[in-house]
């Protein structure tokens, strides 16, 4: 028996133009999709390769950072030790100028003094120079005194006179070394010692007392000694003919005839 089934075709086609019209629109949205996606990879791709050329870039810079600081710390170290050196010849240096600051001042001082003993031997060369064109014959310089040696003979007395003319004295002897000049004279001279006023008190002609080491000889004073006819000997002369110079006064009679020394001071000539 025939069985006769409801016209549905109507509806079918109906719903596969909906599923056709989906499945277009599908097929549309996954080909955006698709070109999204792929647009997307493409993106990606370039940024990954972007990525990796600023990692590489990036470990470039590091590794040149890296370099750069130990240069940085090689230039530190190098620049701490130059300070160092630095501060150690800053020291040195400041030492050196103390030390020319007071070489300078005592070559200050050692030039001062040079100029001053220059002048002053320019001075005493001047002076000796001048005293030495003025001094008459006969007279001698030694240290600060000028000496007459009398060529011929006379008494005491008449000696000292004789000095006085000549605008000085007899000898006033004050120290070995004048002793030992005047001993070389080699004479028997009256010198300006005596004791005529007081016996015994010996006195030089200036009135001053024998108070400086004498230089008598053995025995001596003794005022004529155990002979009588001598008389009194209240003067004194320098026995430079046998006598040693330590040893070399001798009292005389004033009456004797002896040489004589005559002495004066040294600012002004004879």
């Amino acid at each position: 028996m025939y069985q006769s089934f409801p016209d549905n075709r109507g509806n079918v086609t109906a719903e596969k133009d909906l599923l056709q019209t989906s499945y277009n629109t599908l097929s549309e949205e996954r080909d955006q999709l698709q070109t999204r996606y792929n647009t997307l990879t493409e993106e990606r791709d370039e940024l990954q390769s972007s990525y990796n050329t600023l990692t590489k870039e990036r470990d470039q810079l590091q590794t040149s950072y890296n370099t750069l600081t130990k240069e940085r710390d090689q230039l530190q170290t190098k620049y701490n030790t130059l300070m160092k050196e630095r501060d150690q010849l800053q020291t040195s240096y400041n030492t050196l100028t103390k030390e020319r600051d007071q070489l300078q001042t005592s070559f200050n001082t050692l030039t001062k003094e040079r100029d001053q003993l220059q002048k002053e031997r320019d001075d005493l060369t001047s002076t000796f120079s001048n005293l030495k064109q003025t001094c008459p014959e006969g007279w001698q310089k030694f240290e600060s005194s000028w000496y007459f040696l009398s060529t011929v003979t006379k008494p005491w007395r008449e000696s000292r006179q004789d000095c006085l003319e000549r605008g000085a004295d007899l000898v006033i002897i004050n120290s070995d070394k004048e002793q030992e000049f005047l001993f070389s004279f080699n004479k028997r001279a009256w010198i300006g010692l005596t004791d005529s006023v007081t016996e015994g008190a010996w006195k030089w002609v200036d009135g001053t007392p024998l108070t400086t080491p004498s230089y008598w000889y053995l025995q001596q004073p003794d005022n004529g000694g155990d002979n009588p006819a001598n008389g009194e000997e209240d003067c004194v002369e320098l026995n430079t003919e046998t006598w040693r110079p330590v040893k070399a006064w001798n009292d005389q009679s004033c009456l004797d005839n002896r040489h004589w020394i005559c002495e004066k001071s040294g600012l002004t000539t004879p």
